[in-house]
């Protein structure tokens, strides 16, 4: 992928996603789409900013019995989306049927620890080991079920890396050096998680809310 960016559009209005992506999509790889905007505007939606013509990152967590999540994931094929996330936590079964269900052109990849968790908030949910540990067993569990890759903060991307080749991996929570974490509290530059290797790089706030949208993502393909 010539720009590993995809840009985290988090809004459930239509016109306000369509105008970003005009700004932004001759600066970045792609345009992730999650639950905000997807429950608010559905296929249609997703079809309207696919028309822009960026690739589609449909970022909705499945998680669910393997029935359901296959089926949901079969709703979704027309849409014909780049990469699709559901969740590791699911377990292997649900993760096999979920794969069987894409589109064959569609990467399913695995969340594993969500970058707004510390050890702390793992440990309240009753997971004992730290961030690193519960990534690296849920990679092996997504990697077994033939996943495409795994979702993972640019903390554990590296060692990952190391155990699974070939893997697609999405790194989000990114922070330009300088920029604030706000509710992200496992945090790398997008410079770090590339070297790491991160295969996209999906950033929000510091290129959505900026001034200059375009001009702030053209910024952080400069430091990759």
């Amino acid at each position: 992928m010539t720009n590993p960016i995809f840009v985290a559009i988090d809004t459930p209005y239509l016109d306000d996603a369509l105008e970003l992506t005009r700004r932004i999509k001759d600066q970045v790889g792609g345009i992730k789409l999650g639950l905000e905007f997807f429950c608010a505007n559905g296929h249609h939606g997703v079809h309207e900013v696919q028309k822009l013509g960026l690739p589609i990152f449909l970022d909705l967590k499945l998680h669910d019995i393997p029935n359901t999540v296959a089926k949901a994931m079969q709703a979704i094929n027309t849409l014909e989306p780049a990469i699709v996330t559901i969740h590791a936590a699911g377990g292997r079964a649900m993760m096999e049927d979920a794969k069987a269900a894409a589109g064959a052109h569609t990467k399913v990849v695995a969340v594993t620890v969500l970058t707004s968790l510390d050890d702390h908030d793992l440990n309240r949910v009753g997971v004992s080991d730290s961030a690193d540990l519960q990534v690296a067993r849920l990679a092996a569990l997504a990697q077994e079920a033939g996943l495409d890759g795994i979702v993972c903060s640019g903390h554990e991307v590296k060692s990952v890396k190391k155990n699974w080749k070939d893997g697609f991996f999405v790194v989000p929570g990114l922070r330009p050096a300088g920029g604030t974490s706000a509710d992200q509290k496992r945090t790398v530059t997008p410079r770090q998680a590339r070297d790491d290797g991160a295969s996209i790089l999906v950033i929000g706030r510091p290129i959505t809310k900026a001034e200059s949208p375009e001009d702030a993502a053209r910024a952080i393909m400069g430091t990759l």
